[in-house]
């Protein structure tokens, strides 16, 4: 059974997600990503503890927006957690014993090439249209870009932005204060779908916590949220399991659910 899961703010937490989310100080935080030789990534060590036995239950794919460069400050996938796969940089990327499948990236860099406009050419198209953002805008490994908002657009705004994107093969993902502008192509459902078939699998149970996440979670029969989740605005109640606590605790209870409903189906 294959188990895919978002990472940050669902099964992992900065110290910012930590502080606004509120944990208890007495629970025992595990250390798991690590930037610049300092700690910034947690987890509970109960959380750890059932991610390390479930990793040997069931084939657990990591799910993320970030990059692959971004996803390799999570240490443990290096020497605690050895997993085969891993989705990055929201479904462009998926790793394979730690190096880019190239059958995945070969194929979708040919279908972008015939079906979707060029990153630099579409970002040229949305400034000509009169489309200027307040904020700071990134790219990621020339895939796909976001803006660090100072100010969110209007709805009428956003309806217009989506409008001009679709007819250009991309779309748009407002995330608090980041929005994302992804080609459709580029999605971690594809990617899940893509390994599920290479390995003659089933996609058993997800977890993930924003809009972006959705797109993979569909392909799984169960589907975990955690309470602080975004993602809970924006699908049917009866298509997801939300999680009773907030925060890091979501993510031990998210842990703790997929593997009782594992030993169920067992």
């Amino acid at each position: 059974m294959i188990i895919a899961s978002d990472l940050d703010r669902t099964l992992m937490y900065s110290r910012r997600a930590l502080d606004e989310l509120g944990h208890s100080r007495e629970t025992k935080l595990k250390p798991v990503e690590r930037k610049d030789g300092s700690w910034v990534g947690y987890m509970t060590e109960t959380a750890f503890s059932d991610l390390k036995k479930l990793s040997r239950e069931s084939l657990f794919i990591p799910v993320t927006t970030r990059t692959t460069e971004q996803f390799k400050r999570f240490v443990i996938f290096e020497s605690e957690v050895s997993l085969p796969y891993a989705i990055t940089s929201n479904g462009a990327n998926i790793l394979y014993k730690g190096n880019p499948l190239k059958e995945w990236s070969e194929n979708l860099s040919s279908q972008m090439a015939h079906e979707v406009l060029g990153l630099d050419e579409f970002l040229s198209t949305l400034l000509k249209e009169g489309y200027c953002f307040d904020g700071q805008l990134k790219k990621v490994e020339k895939l796909f870009f976001y803006f660090i908002l100072n100010g969110l657009p209007s709805s009428f705004e956003q309806r217009g932005i989506r409008a001009l994107a679709a007819s250009y093969g991309w779309r748009l993902s407002l995330q608090g204060r980041k929005l994302y502008f992804i080609p459709k192509l580029i999605s971690k459902g594809n990617a899940l779908e893509f390994i599920c078939e290479r390995e003659g699998m089933e996609a058993f149970a997800g977890a993930g916590d924003s809009v972006l996440d959705w797109d993979f979670l569909q392909k799984c029969r169960y589907s975990f949220v955690p309470k602080h989740g975004e993602l809970k605005e924006h699908v049917d109640a009866s298509l997801i399991t939300l999680t009773n606590k907030l925060g890091i605790a979501a993510g031990e209870e998210i842990l703790k659910n997929i593997r009782a409903s594992l030993l169920m189906k067992s």
